[in-house]
């Protein structure tokens, strides 16, 4: 069997090597096996391939008990279908709504330059334009207070 160190591990994966203790802590991952002689952890292909699935899951802000359950739900596979689709979906769904966010955070940064720059030209009734702009863009911020 290949074994790979916990270097190897996290150069593949991504994650770091806090990351890979802290999760077989919390077993999302193991127990890894131990070299004999030193007493190393020594990851097998299939804890790689866990590694990576994680790592994705994380990437886009699966939180650990989200993991959790997804890799709970992996032995059962049938069985679990459903709330595996639930479980990305409501994370699809939030990712959604972040990127609208982000959207209507850039439309007001462009409309805020915009007025800006007619403001630097000297055109009053651009700058007018796009101050009205801003103000709409705005609206559409969720400002925290």
């Amino acid at each position: 069997m290949t074994a790979f160190t916990i270097q190897d591990a996290s150069r593949r994966s991504g994650l770091s090597e806090p990351t890979l203790r802290y999760y077989e802590q919390v077993g999302l991952v193991g127990p890894i096996d131990r070299d004999e002689n030193n007493g190393h952890r020594r990851y097998g292909p299939e804890d790689l391939h866990t590694l990576e699935a994680l790592a994705c899951l994380r990437s886009t802000g699966v939180g650990i008990e989200d993991m959790r359950s997804y890799q709970a739900n992996l032995t059962r596979r049938q069985e679990t279908a459903g709330e595996q689709r639930d479980l990305l979906l409501r994370h699809a769904e939030r990712i959604e709504a972040e990127i609208v966010a982000q959207h209507a955070r850039l439309g007001y940064l462009r409309e805020k330059a915009a007025l800006w720059d007619a403001r630097d030209r000297g055109d009053t009734a651009a700058e007018a334009a796009a101050m009205q702009r801003a103000r709409d863009a705005a609206s559409r911020l969720e400002v925290r207070r």
